[in-house]
């Protein structure tokens, strides 16, 4: 497979599964011979082949060197325009790219998928392709709105009683009866 060059066949979706790794796969490399690369992918590094004026080299890199999972969308002119979804790096000689399509039907699914596998953070490229990221973060944890509290199923739940959780308030009447002059009676010793 070859990512990155033109659409083969009836398929103009290019995609590589990110529950298939290792993956081992051609992509363009303008800068290369015969302006292609082969691209080893593990959820550990990255192996790039390719030769220069002759001269055969192989980048091994770690994922944590990439700067995370990038979502493009490449405007096509008249045609529809091209979401793409690459391995981004600070160096652009050495982006891998993952997904392209001509829509954007699950296009948000791959790319929190690869974020997940490969445990980078998630990406969004502008339009004069600076990079973004779309979450919030505090290290490598997502910040977000704390969800409410449930209270079924939960490890303690055993310890309180339900019924205190299902009391209603007590109605009091409208004008309470109040007792003015009466003698109490108490017992006593």
């Amino acid at each position: 497979m070859v990512l990155g060059g033109a659409p083969v066949g009836s398929s103009r979706t290019e995609r590589l599964d990110p529950f298939a790794l290792p993956l081992r796969f051609t992509a363009i490399d303008a800068g290369a011979d015969q302006r292609l690369r082969d691209v080893e992918l593990t959820r550990e590094r990255v192996v790039l082949r390719r030769a220069v004026r002759g001269i055969r080299m192989a980048v091994n890199l770690p994922v944590t060197a990439f700067l995370g999972v990038a979502l493009r969308v490449v405007p096509q002119g008249d045609a529809p325009a091209l979401v793409t979804i690459s391995l981004e790096h600070r160096d652009a000689a050495l982006t891998v790219p993952l997904y392209r399509a001509p829509d954007i039907d699950d296009v948000i699914a791959e790319w929190q998928l690869w974020g997940r596998v490969l445990q980078l953070p998630l990406l969004v490229a502008d339009l004069d392709g600076g990079l973004s990221e779309p979450f919030a973060r505090l290290g490598h944890m997502r910040v977000e709105t704390p969800a409410p509290r449930r209270r079924r199923r939960n490890a303690v739940k055993a310890r309180h009683p339900m019924m205190l959780l299902r009391r209603r308030m007590a109605a009091l009447p409208p004008s309470p009866r109040v007792h003015r002059g009466e003698r109490e009676i108490i017992a006593r010793d």
